[in-house]
């Protein structure tokens, strides 16, 4: 889920970044220390929103960089526990398909891939539903559920296509078309 996060911080400004305005040199300093930051607590920073207020700057001895007190808003993606979401996939193995969602990927196994009996054709990259004829490939957009979050081992997103309204999206608009017929 995307959000927006108030941040409180000290921030260094280092000398080389001084030139130009100090709110300037102060957001690409928090640009350099936040963006593409990965925390448990808020997810993936992504960008420094605005910078909301920020104090007078302090210079400590034998530092030639000026810290700032600051607060600033910056937007976040965290995924949450069965929330939807859509994204493309980036890359199909022979246990699941990898799934672009926001700045993360995660892992859609082939067990949760269809309601069918699933084969993997590795020559082509791309996955094929026995009874359904349902394919996944690379590039292929999906709708999917968040069904597992594991950030200490390497950042694991797991995900589920086997629910209703759930899979590639070529497949749900196929469905929705035949309902209508």
């Amino acid at each position: 889920m995307y959000r927006i996060l108030k941040i409180e911080d000290t921030i260094r400004v280092p000398p080389e970044k001084m030139a130009g305005k100090t709110k300037e040199s102060v957001k690409l300093s928090l640009g350099d220390k936040y963006e593409c930051l990965l925390d448990p607590k808020v997810g993936v920073v992504l960008a420094i929103i605005s910078l909301e207020k920020m104090g007078e700057g302090r210079i400590f001895p034998e530092d030639a960089g000026v810290h700032y007190p600051v607060t600033f808003k910056a937007l976040a993606y965290k995924p949450e526990l069965n929330e939807l979401v859509t994204g493309e996939v980036v890359d199909n193995t022979e246990f699941g398909s990898f799934v672009r969602v926001g700045p993360l990927d995660g892992l859609v196994h082939i067990s949760q891939l269809m309601d069918d009996y699933v084969s993997f054709d590795g020559k082509n990259s791309m996955f094929l539903g026995k009874e359904t004829k349902k394919t996944l490939k690379e590039g292929d957009l999906v709708r999917g559920r968040v069904i597992s979050i594991s950030w200490e081992e390497g950042n694991k997103i797991g995900l589920t296509m086997r629910q209703p309204l759930l899979g590639g999206l070529a497949w749900l608009a196929a469905e929705k078309k035949k309902k209508k017929a």
